[in-house]
């Protein structure tokens, strides 16, 4: 004789309704954590750029290419916007550029290469400050913020 299990219907139903929801945040979190890193470097890339281009089209290019020097809205339009794919420019993107000229502040630069660096005090440098707020739509709105400083160049 054969024993009879009793069957048990409606198990995967409920352990589906219970793992699915949390698999689901998961997986959500996961992607939003990867946009968010693109997001960050983004940002940062924009920062960078601006403060070379900065860098670059100071006064003293001004003098030997007879351009006038390079404002905030040039660094913006050149180094900026470009930069910034897919970024909402209206609302979401701020951006402060310092040139520091007056030789009595100073910053510390590594120059040279991971075995072979040096740490040189420069005066005279550009900072860029590039600030965006990504809206997730889900988990709200996230301030993302990179400052870059870079001598002058040129």
């Amino acid at each position: 004789m054969m024993l009879r299990r009793p069957t048990r219907r409606g198990t995967i139903l409920v352990e589906s309704a219970l793992i699915y929801p949390v698999l689901f945040m998961l997986v959500l979190g996961i992607i939003l954590l990867g946009i968010a890193v693109f997001r960050y470097q983004q940002v940062a890339h924009c920062a960078r750029e601006a403060s070379r281009w900065a860098s670059v089209h100071g006064a003293k290019w001004a003098q030997e290419t007879g351009n006038t020097a390079a404002t905030t809205t040039d660094i913006y339009n050149n180094a900026i916007a470009p930069q910034a794919a897919a970024m909402d420019l209206s609302s979401g993107l701020g951006y402060s550029i310092t040139w520091n000229t007056n030789n009595q502040q100073t910053h510390s630069v590594i120059v040279g290469s991971p075995g072979n660096s040096t740490v040189q005090t420069v005066t005279n440098y550009v900072s860029v400050t590039v600030t965006y707020t990504w809206n997730t739509g889900l988990f709200g709105t996230i301030l993302v913020s990179s400052t870059s400083v870079t001598p002058m160049n040129y």
